[in-house]
């Protein structure tokens, strides 16, 4: 059986906790996203910029 190191554990617990948090973008949530802003590359990436502080100081 393959032994993982501290590290890659913590790693992996860390990435749940954003998995279960709504922290990861999936290629579902992309695709609503786009959708959403009607495929417009300016639309889409002015909701990023809007959403980005949000979630900075979410992760404080």
């Amino acid at each position: 059986m393959k032994q993982i190191k501290n590290s890659e554990y913590e790693e992996y617990q860390k990435y749940l906790r954003d998995k279960n948090n709504g922290r990861i973008l999936t290629p579902d949530g992309l695709r609503l996203i786009c959708q959403a802003n009607d495929y417009d590359a300016e639309k889409i990436g002015k909701h990023f910029l809007e959403v980005l502080p949000k979630i900075l100081q979410a992760e404080k």
